[in-house]
């Protein structure tokens, strides 16, 4: 069951009056691993951050242990840190600091980010999931989250979806809070472009990208995202 916000559903003409503040900076393509990094990935992932502007990469792997996920991520870190691209951990505080990485990723249940802080520094990049939820987010933020996460947007073959959100809850959310935003959830270069009117600082996409010819798939958003 989904739990409901307890700050009540947006008022939905807040959507219609927002207008998007020129002093954040534009939105941003923000690439999550597919679930299988092994191979040639690396050479895909080389290909996808030369393709088009990428601001950080995700890795996202389940069912391995810690030091076979170090072993798939170092190579995949090296390419990131050559270009200039963050490299975040999804879930995992210990993996996050074992790798040296630039910042982890928290659902739910993956730890608070005090404790990240606490063990990856004060420059590591912390992010939360928030789902649906304007008070999730919030308490992400004075938890000193460096970004709160909302979606799922649009159906998504990458995660089970049990919270749909509303383009709206990130318009409310960047009129009131400097915080970036990421939308997440079935985001592809066609129905991209809501998210981003209505205040996206970042766009997460995964099977977009890997689901295809990943260079292309960069190009497209990129072209979106300069627009």
């Amino acid at each position: 069951m989904d739990q409901e916000d307890p700050l009540g559903p947006l008022d939905p003409d807040f959507a219609a009056a927002f207008v998007r503040d020129d002093r954040r900076p534009p939105c941003q393509l923000y690439l999550i691993s597919p679930p299988d990094v092994s191979g040639g990935f690396g050479d895909r992932l080389a290909r996808a951050l030369d393709a088009g502007p990428v601001a950080a990469f995700q890795f996202r792997v389940k069912g391995v242990d810690q030091h076979e996920a170090a072993k798939l991520a170092e190579p995949l870190q090296r390419i990131c840190a050559d270009r200039e691209v963050a490299f975040i951990v999804n879930d995992s505080i210990s993996l996050a600091k074992r790798l040296g990485a630039d910042g982890v990723h928290l659902g739910q249940e993956d730890g608070d980010p005090r404790e990240a802080r606490a063990a990856l520094g004060p420059s590591a990049q912390i992010g939360v999931t928030c789902h649906d939820s304007r008070h999730l987010a919030m308490e992400a933020g004075e938890a000193g989250a460096d970004y709160v996460a909302f979606g799922a947007f649009y159906p998504t073959s990458t995660k089970e979806v049990r919270h749909r959100a509303e383009p709206v809850i990130l318009s409310w959310w960047s009129a009131l809070f400097e915080l970036p935003c990421v939308a997440i959830g079935g985001i592809t270069p066609d129905n991209a472009a809501p998210l981003v009117a209505a205040g996206a600082d970042f766009l997460a996409v995964s099977n977009a990208v890997w689901g295809g010819d990943e260079v292309a798939m960069v190009r497209a958003f990129a072209a979106l995202l300069a627009g």
